[in-house]
C-alpha cells in the first residue's frame, strides 16, 4: 500500500498499478479499495493504470474520529487526485463511492475527468420523502446503524446475503465473497462506518449529477436489494445529461464481484469508445 497524507493530517492508503489512461475506483460501503481487486487485476493487465483508495476510516486509511462526511471524502479524493496529477482518468464508483464520485465533480469539478461509470451508486437519494417516494424508510437506516452499533461483526455477515443476492432462490452462495465483506468491514472504524451511514442515505446529490458533463454509464441490477433501482439508477440516469444506463436483469449490489467478468467487459467497451 501507498499512503498520502491529507491536510487535516489523515493518512489515506491507496494502491496505484500499471501504465496508461488512469481509471480511478471509488469503494462502496463498509468496504474498502481491495473490493474492486477483479477490476484493477483487469484494467490493469489492459494497458490502463488503476488507482483505488481507502476512503478515510475504512481499510488501511486512518480512523479519524472526524471528517466521516462527504465533503471531506471528496476533498480526500481530490487530494490523492492531484498529488498523482491524475489527468483523463475514468472514474468508477460503487454504491457510497458512487456519491463520491458524483460529488467529487460536484465540488472539484471535471476538468480531470475524461468518463464516469456508477454501478449500484446511492444517488440521486436513497431517502424516502415526499418528492422521493420510491427512497427507502428512514427507519431501516436506523437499523443499519443500530446493528452497526452494537452486534457489527454479526450485522456485517448476515449483511452479505442481500448485498449479493444470496437470499434470492437459484443463486449460489459464494462463501469466499462473503468472508471478504467481512473481513473488510470489520477492518474499518466503527465511528467512520457509523457516520458514513448518513451519507449514503440521507445526502441528496441531484446537484451533483447535473454537474456532470462528461459520457457517463449507468449499470444497475433491477434485483439490487441494498439500492432499490427505481430511486437510484433509473433518476440518475435521467438526470446526468446524455448518460447510458444498463440493466442487469437478476442483478445484485454486489455485481461487480458477482458478475465480474460481464461488469469488466461493460465496462472496456465503455471507456474504449
Amino acid at each position: 500500500m501507498s499512503f498520502i497524507t491529507t491536510q487535516d493530517g489523515t493518512r489515506i492508503a491507496y494502491k496505484d498499478w500499471g501504465e496508461g489512461q488512469p481509471i480511478v475506483f471509488s469503494h462502496g460501503w463498509p468496504l474498502a479499495g481491495d473490493a474492486w481487486d477483479a477490476q484493477m487485476l483487469f484494467f490493469g493487465h489492459n494497458g490502463y493504470r488503476v488507482i483505488a483508495h481507502d476512503r478515510r476510516g475504512h481499510g488501511f486509511s486512518d480512523q479519524p474520529w472526524q471528517g466521516n462526511d462527504m465533503d471531506q471524502y471528496a476533498d480526500d479524493l481530490a487530494e490523492l487526485i492531484d498529488q498523482l496529477d491524475l489527468q483523463e482518468m475514468i472514474m468508477i464508483g460503487h454504491s457510497t463511492g458512487g456519491g463520491e464520485v458524483a460529488h467529487y465533480i460536484g465540488r472539484h469539478g471535471s476538468r480531470r475527468v475524461a468518463k464516469v461509470v456508477l454501478v449500484g451508486a446511492v444517488p440521486p437519494l436513497m431517502l424516502k420523502t415526499d418528492s422521493n417516494p420510491e427512497g427507502t424508510p428512514l427507519e431501516v437506516f436506523d437499523d443499519i446503524r443500530q446493528g452497526t452499533a452494537l452486534n457489527r461483526s454479526q450485522f456485517f455477515k448476515d449483511l452479505t446475503l442481500a448485498f449479493y443476492g444470496f437470499n434470492q432462490d437459484g443463486v449460489e452462495t459464494n462463501e469466499g465473497l462473503r468472508e471478504s465483506f467481512w473481513r473488510m468491514g470489520m477492518q474499518g472504524g466503527i465511528k467512520a462506518e457509523y457516520d458514513c451511514i448518513r451519507e449514503f442515505s440521507e445526502i441528496d446529490y441531484t446537484e451533483d449529477l447535473e454537474r456532470i458533463d462528461k459520457p457517463t454509464l449507468v449499470i444497475h441490477g433491477d434485483s439490487d436489494q441494498i439500492v432499490p433501482i427505481a430511486a437510484s439508477g433509473e433518476k440518475t440516469a435521467k438526470i446526468v445529461a446524455d448518460a447510458e444506463l444498463k440493466v442487469y436483469p437478476g442483478g445484485s449490489h454486489g455485481l461487480a464481484q458477482l458478475e465480474a467478468e460481464r461488469f469488466n467487459q461493460d465496462v472496456l467497451e465503455f471507456i474504449r469508445r
